[in-house]
């Protein structure tokens, strides 16, 4: 299987199944001199773990990562960070029934159609817990985004199923378990989910990120555009089924007096593209949005077809999300903070002794 390593500058490889002995990653490319310890990673980490409520999966991971290489005294050392996160809480029995059928909306048919054989225990390598990675590789890459650049990435729910949830405060996002920026809708979001896992049923959620900080000129403004490489990073999240950047489909309803970010000497009077022109980064906030899918994986007899091709019905037992959408906020902030690091070392390496004939607005 190829297709596990992302980045240009910046890359991470992660290796692992939902049911093997662990995840681990690699990450290549991380310049010299960055203070890191494995506490940095970890605080990401426990954001993302399942079992922090009983909103989310039950799986109990401690989710523990030990550093193995690229750090020394407390400083990265410009080698590869090794790194890896032992799976502690698997129940492969849980997965007896889907050895021989397709769950609907799984990856399970297309990774026996493409590979001819498939580990079903947990989804194996098409599990979401896989990105316990991507979320450690992040956690190096706010750090070292915000020590260089003081970039901030930061992201919370903005929709549980049909519930939009208005913004109010960032202060309110890690103080519950559906990182909902609205302290007053957490009872609803609460009641809810409850219905929903009793039900038996999943939903989908939105999830918004925003980078401020972000200096003018990352990016390229033909195949190595910024917004380009953050459209790909999220929609390789597990569930993503839709990007926005900035107005993103909203824009299909705006005109161009409206939409066009005018300037004066001191700043943009609107973000409607998001903090990218042209695919480089203009000094504004980068402002993302994604779309999650309602998790496939459901209680509800379903129809299906097994490994011989013959119908058959199937009821999805286990320790699921209702909505994965609740824990996906860290793993977006992650895979918009690799791409960011990865658009600032290229910027370095092409750009790093242009001194711009304009001062940013």
């Amino acid at each position: 299987m190829s297709g596990n390593t992302f980045g240009t500058l910046y890359c991470v490889t992660s290796f692992g199944e939902s049911h093997g002995p662990a995840y681990g990653g690699v990450i290549d490319g991380c310049p010299p001199g960055l203070e890191l310890q494995a506490a940095d990673l970890q605080a990401e980490l426990d954001r993302r773990k399942p079992g922090s409520s009983r909103h989310v999966t039950q799986r109990r991971e401690s989710d523990t990562v030990e550093i193995l290489s690229g750090v020394y005294e407390g400083r990265t050392t410009g080698t590869p960070i090794g790194f890896l996160v032992r799976n502690e809480d698997a129940r492969s029995k849980d997965y007896a029934e889907i050895a021989r059928k397709f769950r609907p909306g799984h990856a399970d048919y297309t990774y026996w159609q493409k590979y001819g054989i498939r580990d079903p225990r947990g989804g194996g390598r098409a599990s979401a817990r896989e990105t316990v990675v991507r979320v450690a590789a992040g956690a190096v890459a706010k750090k070292w985004l915000g020590a260089r650049h003081g970039v901030r990435v930061r992201g919370y729910l903005a929709q549980l199923g049909m519930r939009k949830i208005p913004f109010q405060a960032w202060e309110a996002v890690n103080a519950n378990p559906f990182f909902a920026p609205n302290a007053g809708v957490v009872p609803e979001l609460e009641k809810l989910m409850d219905e929903l896992r009793a039900s038996g049923d999943s939903c989908g959620a939105r999830v918004n990120v925003v980078a401020s900080g972000v200096p003018v000129g990352w990016g390229e403004p033909v195949y190595g555009r910024l917004d380009a490489d953050i459209a790909a990073a999220m929609m390789s999240i597990n569930a993503v089924k839709g990007v926005e950047i900035g107005a993103g489909f909203a824009a299909v309803g705006q005109k161009g007096s409206e939409h066009g970010d005018e300037m004066t000497p001191q700043r943009f009077l609107s973000n409607n593209n998001g903090g990218i022109l042209g695919g480089i980064s203009s000094g504004q906030e980068v402002t993302v949005s994604i779309a999650l899918k309602p998790t496939s994986s459901i209680r509800l007899p379903r129809r299906t077809i097994d490994i011989e091709g013959k119908a058959a019905v199937i009821e999805t037992a286990g320790r699921h999300d209702p909505c994965v959408g609740i824990r996906a906020t860290p793993i977006a902030e992650a895979m918009l903070a690799c791409v960011l690091m990865d658009h600032a070392l290229r910027h370095r390496a092409q750009c790093g002794d242009v001194s711009p004939p304009t001062r940013p607005v």
